[in-house]
């Protein structure tokens, strides 16, 4: 029986995981090589990551340290169908610990990351398209995010719905527009198990 899209995936999520951690090292380290200090905002890698063939994009950032945060930090990915210089489109973020081991993945509203805006049946269909093959900041990094979006594309298509039926339900202040309400920041998430 031939194995699925989703198993090769996480067969591949596991196998980068599994490599780097021989060296003693995780996606983080890879993500930071390089870098002399981590400061909370910043993107990493600096001018985040593009893939001129696929038009995916990437960028990994933390904000400031709370006692007892599980999350370190998340990678933001993006996808622009058009190039670099087309629409750029915030598909999920990618939440780590301080070893790169997933912990959720998520949705933000638009105010998060300025994209050009696109509903679940836009957005949707650029999921499969997220395929990052650059050597930089490492290829297993790359590779790694990649293997998240195949292996998780239904979970992520259906964060992505949810983002719009919440963004639909929600009543902001009057004069706000709901996708530039600041109240509202993650729209809906997938936490994985405790490790």
């Amino acid at each position: 029986m031939a194995e699925s899209h989703k198993e090769i995936a996480l067969r591949e999520i596991a196998f980068c995981e599994s490599l780097l951690a021989k060296g003693g090292l995780n996606m983080l380290s890879e993500t930071f090589r390089g870098t002399d200090e981590i400061t909370a905002w910043q993107h990493y890698p600096p001018g985040d990551v593009f893939d001129p063939v696929s038009g995916a994009q990437w960028f990994y950032h933390c904000h400031p340290s709370d006692e007892g945060a599980v999350e370190h930090g998340h990678f933001h990915c993006f996808l622009r169908p058009q190039g670099i210089e087309g629409p750029i489109h915030h598909l999920a973020a990618v939440g780590v610990d301080a070893y790169g081991r997933v912990r959720r993945i998520f949705t933000v509203n638009q105010w998060v990351v300025g994209d050009d805006w696109l509903d679940a049946e836009g957005t949707i269909p650029l999921l499969a398209r997220f395929d990052v093959q650059m050597p930089r900041p490492s290829y297993l990094v790359n590779r790694w995010l990649t293997a998240i979006f195949t292996a998780y594309e239904g979970e992520i298509a259906g964060l992505v719905r949810k983002r719009d039926t919440v963004l639909a339900a929600h009543r902001p202040p009057d004069g706000v527009d709901t996708r530039q309400d600041r109240a509202l920041e993650v729209v809906s998430e997938f936490r994985f198990p405790d490790l």
